[in-house]
């Protein structure tokens, strides 16, 4: 009997195109006048381009595989990356959230290298988001890629669109979580996850 070939890597999402910068820079300065600013001013000049260049950063995940390998050596305990830091933008207001991610899974028959999942955290954060997504989105991943036996994925953030407008409720931090499979169904798994990652559920 054939052995089965081993999956193609995944790849992150699609590559966005090549941001219009010159057409941003003009975008940016329209707004800069719209909102009574002078663009002619000494500390604005630049500004719409630097603006531009910001946002094109921001939102231009850079490309990876998501490359799998088989778990020969038979590891069925939790792998967990705590703390990766990670930044995105609130897609209702483009103001920046910041914060950190905590990724588990428990292995089936596959693995990843651990590099890979701050890779896929920064790769689906670089876009207008909000975190409810962003944190299902992460879990989606790994479970498309590695068909693992579970999946916890948990985000923290501080949101700038709710302190610095709005509510102004500096300090206030977001939390969110993704459980699936047996991190999910089974009450000592989750209880494992979550201890691992430092969180209290």
């Amino acid at each position: 009997m054939r052995t089965p070939a081993p999956p193609a890597p995944r790849q992150a999402p699609a590559h966005a195109p090549e941001p219009d910068l010159a057409a941003a820079e003009r975008a940016v300065a329209d707004l800069l006048r719209a909102l009574r600013l002078d663009t002619e001013a000494p500390g604005l000049v630049g500004t719409p381009g630097r603006v531009a260049r910001a946002y094109a950063e921001l939102l231009t995940p850079q490309e990876f595989a998501f490359t799998t390998f088989p778990n020969d050596e038979g590891y069925d305990e939790l792998v967990v990356v705590s703390d990766i830091p990670f930044r995105s933008l609130c897609e209702h207001h483009l103001l920046p959230f910041v914060g950190t991610a905590h990724v588990g899974y428990l292995p089936g028959e596959r693995v990843v290298g651990l590099s890979k999942l701050a890779r896929a955290v920064e790769a689906l954060a670089s876009r207008p988001q909000v975190q409810e997504r962003l944190t299902c989105q992460v879990a989606d991943l790994l479970e498309e890629a590695l068909a693992p036996r579970g999946v916890g994925v948990v985000l923290e953030a501080d949101h700038s669109c709710m302190s610095l407008r709005g509510a102004r409720a500096v300090g206030a931090r977001t939390r969110t979580s993704a459980l699936r499979g047996l991190v999910r169904s089974d009450a000592r798994t989750r209880a494992e996850f979550f201890d691992l990652t430092g969180r209290t559920r």
